[in-house]
């Protein structure tokens, strides 16, 4: 199933356009802002950001990401300013670098967090925090503390196991990486009477204070501790100085902030390396820069295709809690009823669920050579011929994203088992093949 351009740029004017017109961003001048943007008849991995900001948000760029700021890239930003209500000049400013996420969040005055009904620039460090952080706003970065940051603020606490309250406390201000360790509040010894009262009334829970991503006496990283744009922390620190052992420049040095400085450093690193260049600490980034050792130690399957047709999107839900107290053992790969789904690995099709399934609905288990079972559910309908028994190559179609069992809205819950063992987060697995901006079918095998 495919979207039309027509129906792509609707999208986005009814996600985007009327919040951005509700506000007019203020123009003060930020440091993150002083690094250089991209401009017409410039090249190299800013330029490629840009056009992968642009095709992620449904605008078709002729040549596709190329790295090259040639007119065809000036006309799709002149496309895309006119659609969300900036002036359509295709020069790329603070406020449409801002918008496309392409410059880092400020570090917030923690005395001084914006709350709900404000706007400001802190409030779109926010929004692009959590954005960096994989929960991103309904309606984009528009500075604007409405319910749509709310329910965003409510989706990260509940994935880092934070207290849900929809506001911008110093617990998740610090997880989000806008404030240092050293402003977050620290529990205060309560008097005897203080106590007493607490005793009595004990619903009120204590906020649990994030910790920073410690790096491993071995120089190591874990697969929990790989760094995300917005963040400061000795693990960025660390990828900035394997970035440099690599012979790649981080202007302003080993800072140990995750900007745009670091993220033009990680493209031309994975440009070199022949990695898909995403800007970000991913697996594949992260095992080549030598922060974490290699997949077979990782013990983590390397699957060869993304298991989901574009346009679609997703999140880090491992282990969140669903009803009946289960614990999320998968990752949801949302998109539309129809999009083609796919084996991530050659393997066989070792079990089949039906439609009546009351969790799964229509479900399957692709199984690898080694033991390694990948599960899809919720699926719309079984590919032609696939049946228990059936053999598959990566690549191949074996069914179609829907809504069948406990699904709500159409989407593939996929799960991974290594060896046939316990689930392990499937989040760092599919992100390392991402290809939600892949909309033509793969050719079949």
């Amino acid at each position: 199933m495919f979207f039309k351009k027509s129906r792509v740029l609707k999208t986005v004017i009814s996600l985007v356009a009327g919040s951005v017109l509700s506000v007019a961003m203020s123009t003060t001048s930020a440091s993150a802002a002083s690094e250089s943007l991209p401009v017409l008849g410039e090249s190299g991995a800013a330029v490629v950001q840009l056009q992968q900001a642009l095709i992620s948000r449904g605008f078709t760029l002729k040549g596709g990401a190329d790295g090259v700021f040639s007119s065809t890239t000036r006309n799709t930003l002149k496309s895309f300013q006119r659609i969300v209500g900036f002036k359509a000049t295709g020069t790329l400013d603070e406020r449409t670098a801002k918008f496309l996420g392409l410059i880092a969040p400020q570090q917030l005055d923690p005395t001084a967090l914006p709350t709900s009904g404000t706007k400001s620039d802190a409030v779109w460090s926010l929004q692009q925090a959590l954005a960096n952080n994989g929960v991103p706003v309904k309606g984009g970065a528009d500075g604007v503390f409405g319910l749509a940051t709310k329910i965003a603020i409510a989706k990260f606490q509940s994935a880092k196991s934070l207290p849900i309250t929809q506001a911008l406390d110093t617990a998740t201000a610090f997880a989000l990486g806008l404030i240092p360790e050293s402003a977050v509040e620290k529990p205060v010894a309560a008097s005897s009477a203080v106590k007493a009262s607490a005793q009595q009334d004990t619903s009120a829970a204590t906020a649990p204070v994030a910790k920073p991503a410690e790096v491993a006496s071995t120089g190591m990283l874990t697969v929990d501790t790989l760094p995300s744009r917005g963040q400061r922390s000795d693990a960025v620190r660390l990828v900035q100085e394997k970035l440099i052992a690599n012979s790649i420049e981080v202007k302003g040095g080993v800072d140990a902030i995750f900007g745009v400085a670091t993220s033009i450093s990680l493209a031309a690193f994975q440009a070199s390396r022949g990695l898909k260049v995403t800007s970000a600490v991913d697996l594949p980034t992260a095992i080549a820069l030598g922060v974490l050792p290699d997949w077979e130690t990782l013990g983590i399957p390397q699957i060869s295709a993304f298991p989901a047709q574009g346009r679609c999107s997703y999140s880090d839900t491992w282990q969140q809690t669903r009803s009946g107290g289960r614990k999320h053992e998968g990752v949801d790969i949302m998109g539309v009823k129809g999009l083609a789904l796919y084996a991530v690995m050659d393997g066989t099709i070792t079990k089949m669920y039906g439609a009546d399934a009351v969790l799964s609905g229509n479900a399957l288990r692709l199984t690898t050579s080694d033991g390694t079972y990948f599960f899809y559910a919720h699926l719309d309908a079984f590919a032609p011929g696939i049946s228990i028994g059936s053999v598959v190559k990566a690549g191949q179609i074996i069914g179609y994203m829907g809504s069948t069992g406990d699904a709500g809205s159409p989407h593939l819950h996929f799960e991974v088992h290594p060896k046939g063992g316990a689930a392990v987060s499937p989040y760092p697995v599919v992100k390392a093949v991402d290809a939600c901006d892949v909309t033509d079918v793969l050719p079949q095998p």
